[in-house]
């Protein structure tokens, strides 16, 4: 269930939503439950980041934008694989000093 606002009468409404899913196989619930969250998981693992971290939503980029996306993710990607958890703190962090993004570490 979603609450959502007609912006003409500033009443809330809520609605509902069903989703289907089709397989080729035969699952159980919990199966299926679980191929279900190990999709949004990529959700929230590259796009949610792409989107608060990169602020991509508010990007003014109208010349392939697809381009940039995949930079974005390519940067997420490289940081994740030299063990970053948090993308926000280690951009902060690599442009209060661009040769940490080099791989030089200060002690």
């Amino acid at each position: 269930m979603t609450w959502h606002k007609d912006t003409k009468s500033g009443l809330w409404h809520k609605t509902e939503e069903i989703s289907l899913y089709a397989a080729q196989t035969r699952l159980s619930a919990a199966e299926a439950a679980e191929a279900i969250r190990g999709h949004w998981g990529i959700e929230n693992r590259n796009h949610h980041v792409r989107d608060v971290t990169f602020l991509e939503d508010h990007s003014r980029i109208r010349t392939k934008p697809v381009h940039f996306a995949r930079f974005r993710t390519f940067a997420i990607n490289i940081m994740r694989a030299n063990g970053t958890a948090n993308i926000s703190r280690e951009l902060y962090i690599n442009a209060l000093n661009p040769l940490h993004a080099m791989g030089y570490r200060v002690a």
